[in-house]
Order: structure tokens, then C-alpha cells, then sequence
């Protein structure tokens, strides 16, 4: 894929340059970004508001807070009968991101760490269609990788990088994929460092990365 960038800036030429050092995209080190499988007013009859037998949790990107996934919340419709293939996915560990965000909010890229031992109760979940969800393409991401996914994301430079790529407040799936990324191995090393100090934020993911992009 080719892409043309409008760049209206110096501090764009800046984020591209520093991206463009990295010569991998998610799909090289084995992970892909999805797009949810429930479109859920197409499914309203399997949509349960509380937990009954037979029903798994339905992540929407309400669910995604401060870099965490909070469930349930008590919002309407988190739960739906486990009945359709298509719409159930193994409980596994993510990095769900937002699909849409609005034009008032300061960052396109929000995401949120989904980790399948926080809902050990479960063998498969769903995920609305308004969130998109970076998963493995063979058996299971590290705690590590997740992690460290979390740190690009999350970080000021990739959002920025994001937002010279697309003007929309969508996040594109197959635009992501394209995106250059570092090595597996130091996005492990993101990740585990962001796992031992325990702080989500933008600016800690910031200095994290930073390392990494001299």
C-alpha cells in the first residue's frame, strides 16, 4: 500500500521521519487489527442486559477507560447468547481501540488492555462493531506484546502519526495494519517496562517509546 501524506507542518515532517524508522507493520510480527463481530441492533433478540445462562459478555468501547477494559458497567445490552459463531471470538488477550471518537476529543487512537485471565469464567466473548480489537494471527499475544501495543498506541507520536494518515474520526483498520511499528522483541521490552511501572498514562508511554525512536 501507498500512501500520500499531506503534511502542513514541521512537527508533522518530525512524526513522520520518526516513524518511518521502524520497518515492521502488526501484520510482519503476527498480530492484526479486527474490526468487532456484533453489529448489535442487526442482533437485538441474543441481547441480554444481565449475565443469564448461556450468555458472554458483548465489549462496546464504553468498556475501555483509562487504558483498562471495565466490565460489566450496567449498561444496556452487555451480554449476548453465545448461539452464532460468527458472532463469538475465543477469550484471548487484546488490545481493544476505539473506533470512532469525536471530533472534540484530544486523541483519535484510545485504546484499552483486554486480558483473557480477568474473565477466567469465559471460553469466548464478542465485541461490538464500533470497536476494533488487535489480535494474534496464530495462537495468543503475550501480557508482554499487549502491553507494549498499548505503549504506541497510547502514545502522543502514533496518535499524531494517525492523525496526519486520516483526517476522519474513524479509526480504519487496514490503515493501522500499514502502520510502521518496531520489532517484536522491543515492543516486548515497551511492554514489560510499562507493566513494572504500573502507570498508563500518555506521558509514561511517551517516555517509554522515546527510547526506542533515537
Amino acid at each position: 500500500n501507498y500512501y500520500v501524506y499531506l503534511v502542513t507542518s514541521k512537527k508533522e515532517i518530525a512524526v513522520l521521519k520518526q516513524l518511518h524508522k521502524f520497518n515492521y507493520t502488526l501484520p510482519d510480527i503476527g498480530v492484526k487489527m479486527k474490526t468487532g463481530v456484533t453489529v448489535d441492533f442487526r442482533n437485538r433478540n441474543i441481547l441480554r442486559n444481565e449475565a443469564e445462562d448461556g450468555t458472554i459478555p458483548l465489549f462496546y468501547s464504553h468498556h475501555i477507560k483509562q487504558g483498562t477494559i471495565q466490565f460489566p458497567i450496567h449498561k444496556e445490552h452487555e451480554y449476548i447468547i453465545a448461539q452464532q459463531q460468527g458472532l463469538m471470538q475465543d477469550n484471548k488477550n487484546y488490545l481493544f481501540v476505539k473506533r470512532f471518537t469525536t471530533k472534540e476529543e484530544t486523541r483519535r487512537l484510545q485504546c484499552g488492555i483486554y486480558l483473557a485471565k480477568n474473565y477466567p469464567q469465559y471460553k469466548k466473548i464478542s465485541t461490538q462493531n464500533k470497536i476494533n480489537f488487535i489480535d494474534s494471527l496464530l495462537d495468543e499475544m503475550s501480557e508482554c506484546l499487549v502491553y507494549g501495543l498499548y505503549v504506541l498506541f497510547n502514545s502522543t507520536l502514533y496518535d499524531e502519526y494517525y492523525r496526519i494518515l486520516n483526517g476522519s474520526t474513524q479509526v480504519n483498520s487496514t490503515e493501522v495494519n500499514a502502520m510502521p511499528i518496531p520489532d517484536i522483541e522491543s515492543i516486548q521490552e515497551m511492554g514489560k517496562k510499562l507493566m513494572k511501572s504500573k502507570d498508563l498514562s500518555e506521558k509514561n508511554c511517551n517516555l517509554i517509546l522515546e527510547e526506542y525512536c533515537e
